[in-house]
């Protein structure tokens, strides 16, 4: 007589009970670390607002982010509002503070937008939100703004601070799976450094943006009037999503400091 366990019965019936079984940790795994995804998510966007903002710990050629234990203080400290802006095609159609974004939106901190998804919207003709946190550098009002795009193998971002004139006064990029030492130095102190001081404008006030220039003959980055940074080595498609995304998202805030300047 064969064995019962040799049967395709008992076989079928074993894996079923096993993906149930299987499928049930794995899913009680994930609710129960949800809570600490979400907690690490919160520090890691506040850290990076916080870093391009020109707050962080580093000491010479490091990057050192504000600890976890002390970021949301900090980040309550040092961004004195976030402003919410609902825009569509180009045109704005709502300012809103933080108050007034999280009641319309379930309680939700501005700076947990998720800009690939406003992004999507945008693309389907509907409004998006685009965030903004102000703060403060050398006594004067910086704002920091998030993007997003594509590099040679995923995606990146970053968060980019500017005045009031949109002249960068720092930045912080990141990615999902760029080359190291190629196109995953876009995360470099070295690379994010050689923002500081570009103009995303013209003096008759055009948006222009930054490229990620090969041979821009600048390699110290000491011109800052040439809308150029200089490239990196080897890879040229990171670079260049860099650049695509600076112009593109950037160019959404322009309506916004326009506004500032007819204020004042």
């Amino acid at each position: 007589m064969s064995n019962k366990t040799d049967s395709n019965s008992y076989t079928i019936i074993f894996a079923i009970i096993m993906v149930v079984v299987v499928g049930s940790l794995l899913a009680f795994t994930a609710s129960s670390l949800k809570p600490t995804i979400k907690e690490n998510e919160r520090m890691e966007k506040q850290q990076n607002i916080l870093y391009a903002l020109g707050v962080n710990e580093n000491e010479e050629g490091s990057i050192t982010f504000i600890s976890t234990d002390k970021v949301a203080d900090v980040f309550a400290e040092k961004i004195s509002e976030q402003i919410v802006i609902e825009v569509k095609d180009g045109k704005i159609i709502k300012e809103m503070n933080r108050e007034e974004f999280m009641a319309a939106n379930n309680k939700k901190e501005p700076y947990l937008i998720d800009i690939k998804k406003q992004q999507t919207r945008a693309k389907n003709g509907k409004s998006r939100f685009l965030p903004l946190f102000k703060g403060e550098q050398e006594g004067k009002t910086v704002y920091v703004a998030p993007i997003r795009g594509k590099g040679l193998w995923d995606a990146i971002w970053g968060y980019v601070a500017l005045d009031t004139d949109m002249v960068v006064k720092g930045a912080f990029f990141d990615h999902a799976g760029e080359t190291p030492g190629l196109g995953a130095n876009i995360k470099q102190r070295y690379f994010m450094d050689d923002f500081y001081g570009e103009k995303l404008l013209t003096d008759a006030g055009v948006f222009k943006g930054i490229t990620v220039a090969k041979g821009n003959n600048d390699p110290l980055n000491k011109d800052k009037e040439d809308f150029e940074v200089d490239a990196l080595a080897g890879a040229t498609i990171t670079g260049d999503g860099v650049a695509a995304m600076i112009k593109k998202d950037l160019k959404l805030y322009l309506p916004y400091f326009q506004n500032l300047k007819n204020k004042n």
